[in-house]
């Protein structure tokens, strides 16, 4: 059963109407996003063409900053590349700001090699499968900084660049934790959950295009098919594919109802803090497609962002 149809029967069986999804109405309005393969870029104008295959133009704010394995310049993004862009104005067709080839690694070490130039396996989880990254020398101060145990076992979580056939780990995402993955802390017991839990939010790209969605720790593990689901340090409630959570970036203010599209098993496995406005509270409770962490104003290229989730 597809999420929509989750979402429809268990609003029918509570006896009310489905949440709403998208951003909550602020005294702010959410910035758009926009992704697509990059056809043509000015220092005035981007176009990109979409996943349906429509072309879209947007104007290039003078203030405009891109991003492509670091700061860029809008106009000397490559064509061909795929690119986020965070848009502002009206009509939401003002690139305000633009990621491109951005991409996460986020799993458990197998395997490194390699002396200067390093090469890691990871096991991104049953549902993802497993990557071969490379490190380049140029990076691997930056990332062992944060990561001194790049050794099988321990987690690892990175932010690079797609490349052409040869994803690319450019700089920590987080610190390691200290741990191994089968080791998670449990989380504190408690009789009494909370309306909203605290914690942190990331994102990834294991989700389609342009999707708004988010992968969530605590699922029935019936529900989820994963017999990993439920491992995580923080005291969330245990929920189920299709339902709606209410996600607050508690750095911005803004709010946001989005589905719960997918099994976030392997996010739970970290039990670390964001620190992006003031220090989070340990565990990350939601990992977001990059569509609805930008929409809520996070930054890609930063990786979390304090947040507060609730139903939605």
């Amino acid at each position: 059963m597809n999420v929509e149809r989750r979402r429809a029967r268990a609003a029918a069986v509570l006896g009310r109407q489905p949440a709403s999804l998208g951003p909550v109405p602020g005294e702010r309005p959410a910035p758009g996003v926009v992704t697509g393969e990059i056809r043509d870029v000015s220092p005035h104008l981007l176009v990109l063409e979409n996943a349906d295959g429509d072309e879209v133009r947007l104007v290039i704010a003078p203030w405009a900053t891109a991003w492509h394995g670091g700061d860029a310049a809008p106009a000397d993004l490559p064509l061909g590349a795929r690119a986020i862009v965070r848009t502002a104005g009206e009509y939401g067709r003002v690139a305000d700001r633009i990621w491109v080839d951005i991409t996460r690694f986020t799993g458990k070490i197998l395997r490194v090699h390699g002396t200067r130039d390093l090469t890691v396996e990871l096991d991104c989880g049953p549902h993802r499968g497993r990557r071969t990254i490379t490190i380049p020398y140029r990076a691997t101060g930056r990332i062992q900084v944060r990561y001194p145990r790049l050794e099988p076992g321990y987690l690892f979580d990175a932010i690079g660049t797609l490349g052409k056939g040869n994803p690319t780990a450019l700089f920590p995402a987080a610190s390691q934790p200290p741990y191994r993955a089968d080791a998670v802390p449990a989380p504190p017991l408690t009789y009494d959950v909370p309306s909203v839990q605290v914690g942190s939010a990331v994102w990834s790209d294991a989700f389609d295009e342009d999707e708004r969605g988010a992968a969530y720790p605590r699922l029935e593990r019936s529900d989820a098919e994963c017999d990993q689901v439920g491992v995580t340090c923080a005291a969330l409630p245990y929920l189920a594919l299709g339902s709606a959570l209410r996600v607050e970036n508690q750095c911005t203010g803004r709010s946001a109802v989005v589905p719960i599209v997918a099994c976030g098993c392997l996010t739970g496995r970290f039990c670390d803090r964001c620190v992006e406005c003031g220090t989070s509270e340990r565990g990350r409770i939601v990992e977001l497609s990059p569509a609805s962490f930008v929409e809520l104003g996070g930054e890609l290229s930063r990786g979390c962002f304090n947040a507060g989730i609730g139903l939605g």
